[in-house]
């Protein structure tokens, strides 16, 4: 069976570091990682969705996670169709003239400006890579992003952007999932060598995807997040706040070892991150598989 890895979309936001999970005496961002990492072998960086981290903050992490770690990261904001504060962008990046709080999107920056925040967000990942602790590079596009060849082509475009380093896509639309677009879905990814992120997730949105476990590419990936009623009219904290009972997370693990059978390594990530939730439950699902939850 292929490796299973278990870890939280996050080791350091706001509710994590105010529900008590780290101890009082692990307080600075280096002893939060490294207390993290001798408990989970992987994890995804969000903060990379809002802003390219510094080569000097990647060398940290890449520093103070133990040897055999990986790190996910979730790609700029920009890169995937949506808006970010210009205050987020490099000074020497910014359109003239706009304010730190204007909302900017792909079209507002000149082709040079956007090709170079591609050289710098790739700087920024290589500590990771040359420590060996660079995983996947998750693209999450808006749900407004719906089948179609435009959309393919755009998907594909990105991913050719990031290589060589490893894709993997998660949709937040139904439309790839129907029972005429699934198939053609799945192909794609498979011929762009771009992984395939199941997601659990509330059905019945238009957001809402299906729990499908299949592998296009390596490494697999499954991202939980829960299934609260509040959804689609909740705060961020609504909407991800949900325990995992114990038999969810048993049927969740047959699941994953088939899956592991098909691929090298599976890559799992809980979302819901409200109050050490998500780590309670990767916790408690690395139980029920029997894998290593401390990294040596």
């Amino acid at each position: 069976m292929g490796e299973i890895l278990i870890g939280t979309s996050s080791w350091a936001d706001r509710l994590l570091l105010a529900s008590n999970w780290y101890p009082q005496n692990v307080k600075t961002p280096q002893e939060r990682l490294e207390f993290y990492g001798r408990r989970f072998p992987l994890v995804e960086v969000d903060t990379s969705f809002y802003a390219i981290p510094a080569p000097e903050v990647t060398t940290a992490w890449a520093q103070h996670a133990p040897d055999r770690f990986t790190f996910n990261i979730k790609a700029f904001s920009l890169f995937t169709d949506h808006s970010t504060k210009a205050g987020t962008l490099p000074a020497d990046l910014r359109p003239a003239g706009a304010a730190s709080e204007e909302r900017l999107r792909r079209k507002d920056l000149s082709e040079e400006a956007y090709d170079e925040l591609w050289v710098r967000f790739h700087e920024s990942l290589a500590p990771l890579e040359e420590q060996g602790k660079l995983g996947t590079i998750l693209l999450q596009f808006p749900p407004w992003l719906d089948f179609g060849q435009g959309a393919r082509k755009r998907i594909a475009e990105t991913a050719q952007r990031c290589q060589p380093f490893r894709v993997a896509v998660e949709f937040r639309n139904r439309s790839w999932f129907t029972t005429s677009n699934v198939e053609e879905t799945l192909t794609f990814l498979a011929k762009n060598d771009i992984s395939f992120c199941c997601v659990d997730m509330p059905q019945g949105h238009p957001s809402s995807v299906p729990p499908i476990l299949m592998v296009t590419a390596e490494p697999a990936m499954v991202r939980f997040h829960g299934h609260s009623k509040e959804w689609t009219t909740g705060d961020k904290r609504e909407r991800f706040r949900y325990a995992y009972s114990e038999d969810e997370l048993t049927r969740w693990a047959a699941r994953l070892r088939d899956l592991g059978t098909e691929a090298s390594q599976v890559h799992v990530l809980f979302n819901n991150c409200c109050a050490g939730q998500a780590q309670r439950d990767a916790a408690a699902l690395a139980t029920i598989l029997g894998v290593a939850q401390q990294v040596e």
